[in-house]
């Protein structure tokens, strides 16, 4: 079976935006208009994974229920492009997909976006230093987050190649490794919250 690309071109500059998202909220959207904005990308793809391989994914939604959800909190943002391109690709990390995108996308220039509360954990996933030195890095704020992110283990082994803020608009031209920590205006929602809520939503109803 074919694979398919959102559409792209040489010389694009995209953020990839990995996540459960379960369910996407406010936060994310943030996020990636953050990064839009900060970094001048031209796409940002929204890489909706089959299950966080850190995580306990029983009870997950499907990877299409959560695909509409991103779609809808989305709306008219022809700048940002839902795929769930992992499943199709079969990949189940983080590194695996950026190398078969670099393979498969000569020319683009990919930086890799996540949130402050990421990086603090970055350190477990699978090959993370071959992650940190394939492509930029655009770390964004996020509530409660900024102090254990510039003190994470990644932060700290890639401290010499941190870029300063004013250079945002040319991280993604640089060679990696390459990051950068973006602050600017937060949201306190998260995923783990909203499920909880809707949990206990859920037990006062069948009370």
């Amino acid at each position: 079976m074919p694979i398919t690309l959102p559409p792209h071109a040489p010389g694009l500059s995209i953020g990839l935006f990995g996540g459960s998202f379960n369910p996407p909220h406010e936060g994310h959207l943030l996020v990636a208009r953050t990064a839009l904005r900060r970094l001048r990308l031209d796409r940002i793809w929204w890489l909706v994974t089959p299950g966080n391989p850190l995580k306990d994914i029983s009870g997950l939604p499907s990877q299409e229920e959560r695909m509409a959800a991103c779609r809808a909190m989305i709306g008219h943002e022809p700048r940002i492009i839902v795929t769930g391109i992992e499943a199709e690709i079969g990949t189940r990390y983080t590194q695996e997909t950026i190398a078969f995108l670099k393979a498969r996308c000569p020319g683009v220039n990919f930086v890799w976006l996540m949130g402050a509360d990421n990086l603090a954990g970055f350190h477990r996933w699978q090959k993370w230093r071959e992650i940190a030195e394939a492509v930029p890095m655009a770390i964004i704020d996020r509530p409660g987050s900024t102090l254990k992110a510039v003190a994470s283990p990644t932060a700290r082994a890639y401290a010499g190649y941190r870029v300063d803020e004013r250079k945002a608009a040319q991280l993604v031209l640089m060679p990696a490794p390459a990051w950068i920590f973006l602050h600017g205006r937060r949201s306190d929602a998260s995923s783990t919250q909203l499920r909880m809520q809707k949990m206990q939503a859920s037990t006062l109803k069948e009370i």
